[in-house]
């Protein structure tokens, strides 16, 4: 019997909203998918695109960005800064041959537990039906 494919994702979360929404839903007992490794950052805008790069090249399956929502960032602009970061990522992931559907951007408030739920869920999901990223071969130099 073929094994089912767990897609890894990295999920870079907003420590003042997407975080504290996922702490919601684990307190809440709101189950999702165990898929997703949350790393919590002060602002989405802190998201390096080298972060996101580093996770694709070490075997994440995925990526997924959790900030607040536009207007409620709790440094005034960090998500805006996010969103224009994301923009020229999606450009630079796509000329290196991984599909649009493993890098994803949410905003999600404190109080959006259940929807962390949902994006995570979905996530793991659209991956599965993706399958397996493939990894460049590397050649090691001597």
């Amino acid at each position: 019997m073929p094994e089912v494919f767990e897609p890894k994702i990295v999920a870079f979360f907003c420590n003042w909203c997407t975080y504290l929404a996922a702490d919601l839903a684990g307190t809440s007992r709101i189950k999702h998918a165990p898929n997703a490794r949350v790393i919590r950052v002060m602002c989405s805008g802190r998201v390096d695109p080298q972060f996101v790069l580093d996770a694709f090249a070490k075997g994440a399956d995925g990526v997924l960005i959790g900030g607040c929502h536009p207007g409620d960032c709790h440094y005034q602009e960090g998500n805006y800064k996010a969103l224009r970061r994301v923009a020229l990522l999606r450009r630079l992931l796509k000329q290196m041959g991984i599909e649009e559907e493993r890098f994803r951007l949410e905003w999600i408030s404190a109080a959006e537990g259940e929807r962390v739920k949902t994006v995570i869920n979905d996530m793991v999901e659209k991956l599965r039906a993706l399958g397996p990223r493939v990894q460049p071969v590397r050649k090691e130099v001597a």
